[in-house]
């Protein structure tokens, strides 16, 4: 029935995502491996809001970014020390009720997450600090966000929220709980459309390897506040372990370029802005 509809050209037919088996033993030349993570918390800010579930899959995958097997599945409730607001019982489904007496099993999520060589999550700059904030076990791993170092537009997609990537790639899947967006994940970042022979992965993997710049226009004159914003700066207060500045994030081979826009355009003399090169290790971090 769905494929007679499909074939009238009138219905697009979703289909609910499938989750990939947990193999025991995983194949042979996929000898890395990683971790695709997803949090639900009791709000934005991980100094203040707290964790309310975990999920994490562990899988395999080759120095090609060729995905290989699911290797293990964690997914954990705790309970916060504040009620669990209402909207976010809207987003995520996700009561008080169900997480009365929960905890994360810290030692079966470190299982998954110490021998990983990349930890990826949709929005790594928020999932980054609440699970750093959350245990030690996150800090020194190397990290990737599907979210900003894919580039879905040039791969036919309209958004990069994970609801479109999924309906775009023509399934539907139980959204906002942790586990449950996790799959849904891997299966988008293995999957390749027409007229793109290379897997999002594999586009993924190879911006983590990547070094990046991130330039702090410290002591901007006021004045130029609206040209930094139009190329792309954004400003910080200082409450989040960064110099107070407008401060923008580049692949590294633009730093030349980027210094000659500020001393020119900006500062109009030979400033020496403070420059900070980040590895995967050190990026979507924050205090």
């Amino acid at each position: 029935m769905a494929r007679d509809l499909e074939a009238t050209g009138n219905y697009r037919i979703l289909r609910r995502l499938p989750r990939r088996p947990v193999v025991e033993r995983a194949r042979p030349g996929f000898s890395r491996k990683g971790v695709i993570l997803d949090t639900e918390t009791t709000g934005l800010d991980h100094r203040r809001d707290e964790i309310i579930e975990i999920g994490a899959i562990a899988f395999t995958f080759n120095d090609a970014g060729e995905i290989g097997d699911v290797t293990g599945v964690y997914g954990g409730l705790q309970q916060p020390s504040v009620p669990i607001p209402a909207d976010i019982t809207r987003l995520t489904g996700i009561t008080d009720d169900m997480v009365v007496g929960q905890m994360i099993d810290v030692t079966c999520l470190r299982s998954l997450i110490e021998p990983a060589d990349l930890v990826v999550a949709h929005n790594a700059g928020f999932d980054r600090p609440f699970c750093e904030a959350f245990s030690p076990m996150f800090t020194h791993k190397a990290w990737a966000c599907s979210v900003f170092e894919i580039d879905w537009a040039a791969r036919g997609f309209e958004g990069s929220k994970l609801g479109y990537l999924i309906g775009q790639s023509g399934y539907f899947h139980d959204g906002h709980r942790a586990v449950d967006d996790c799959f849904a994940l891997l299966e988008v970042l293995g999957q390749t459309r027409a007229g793109v022979s290379v897997a999002p992965f594999a586009e993924l993997r190879e911006a983590s390897q990547r070094s990046r710049v991130r330039i702090h226009a410290e002591n901007a004159p006021f004045e130029m506040k609206d040209h930094l914003k139009v190329r792309g700066y954004r400003w910080s207060d200082g409450s989040d372990a960064l110099p107070k500045s407008w401060w923008i994030e580049l692949p590294e081979e633009r730093l030349d370029d980027e210094l000659h826009f500020l001393r020119t355009e900006i500062y109009r003399w030979d400033a020496d802005p403070l420059v900070r090169h980040l590895t995967a290790f050190d990026r979507f971090r924050r205090a």
